[in-house]
């Protein structure tokens, strides 16, 4: 039940805590549903350079953003009827040939943006129809190719590509796909970070869901200056092909190398242990062992360090608890949104 209390820190003098979440997978609807269950005015910044399943396989056909990420938060922030979620998000089985795979939310998206000559317009217009209550934007207009340098010297380019090549990345890059160029974000995504109480990272893949976004020059550069307070969720477990042996701290320093500066306030650490053999490491092939943790070194890099127990285990695997995430989220937002800190 909720309390008078709850409602109280809900709101921040009047209003209610202004919550940009940037990622992608399957970590970000988790997170943003939750916030927007707990009356945050949420703003989801969502990934562009995904190239595999249903997005990418569209994406092949069509010169358009991948749609999967976003059609999965537009879901999270409908207040539309339960029914039409699902058809949304129903996928066609495997025996129906031409559409084997698709989501129908995917194709909708797609035509909206052929529709509208873009992504950004096309998803703004869907959240109308959808009765999305928050914001929905692309981290760029236009597909994005995402670029990873290894520490044996190679390099490849597309997120599947460098999942696959199971190396140590050390540098990730985007390009616009059809000019080879830098991509900017659009005005309404700058706003969104300048304007926020909290600025929240993740959970999701280090290199091919966070990172690609604020390599996006404008857009890592508001993540620079803003005033809100900067959080990163750590993920639970570590993934092949990216963060292999990683410790929490390890993350964060890969964060700081990238933009060339140590901007992450806040870190949200899991400390419940997950159980021995609850994973089915063959359904989710890409995960390996818990991220371990260094608080000294998180400390050292200026975060101050939340733990807790945010584990939810379901369907044979290791996630976030939405709920206990997004309350630590909401109650840093009430106590930095009425007095915005000086950034280091």
């Amino acid at each position: 039940m909720t309390t008078e209390n709850d409602r109280t820190i809900r709101v921040i003098r009047g209003r209610r805590p202004k919550v940009v979440v940037i990622g992608g997978g399957t970590g970000l609807p988790v997170i943003v549903k939750s916030l927007h269950e707990q009356n945050a005015d949420v703003t989801a910044i969502v990934t562009v350079a995904d190239d595999g399943g249903s997005s990418g396989i569209i994406r092949n056909y069509i010169n358009v953003v991948p749609p999967g990420d976003i059609r999965n938060v537009l879901v999270a922030l409908s207040d539309l009827p339960q029914l039409y979620l699902d058809i949304f998000q129903y996928r066609f089985c495997s025996g129906d040939a031409f559409f084997a795979g698709h989501a129908i939310g995917n194709l909708i998206i797609a035509a909206l943006s052929e529709m509208r000559s873009g992504i950004f317009d096309a998803v703004q217009q869907l959240s109308s129809m959808m009765k999305v209550d928050g914001h929905i934007y692309p981290a760029a207009d236009r597909p994005l190719t995402l670029h990873a340098d290894f520490d044996d010297g190679t390099s490849l380019a597309g997120e599947a590509e460098i999942t696959a090549a199971e190396k140590n990345i050390t540098h990730v890059y985007v390009t616009d796909t059809a000019t080879g160029e830098a991509p900017q974000a659009v005005p309404e995504v700058i706003d969104a970070i300048m304007a926020a109480d909290v600025v929240v990272l993740g959970p999701g893949s280090l290199f091919t869901s966070i990172l690609p976004n604020l390599m996006i020059k404008n857009l890592g550069e508001a993540v620079l200056k803003t005033q809100a307070e900067v959080i990163y969720i750590v993920n639970i477990m570590t993934q092949k092909g990216e963060t292999e042996h990683f410790s929490d701290a390890d993350h964060v320093k890969v964060l700081h190398h990238h933009l060339g500066a140590n901007f992450v306030d806040t870190v949200l650490v899991n400390i419940a242990p997950v159980p021995a053999h609850y994973l089915n490491h063959q359904k989710y092939d890409e995960i390996l062992g818990p991220v371990r943790s260094d608080y000294q070194a998180l400390r050292d890099m200026g975060c101050r360090v939340i733990s807790a127990d945010f584990l939810r285990l379901r369907d044979e695997g290791v996630f976030h608890d939405g709920d206990k995430v997004a309350s630590e989220i909401m109650n840093l937002a009430f106590q930095v949104g009425t007095m915005k800190k000086r950034r280091r």
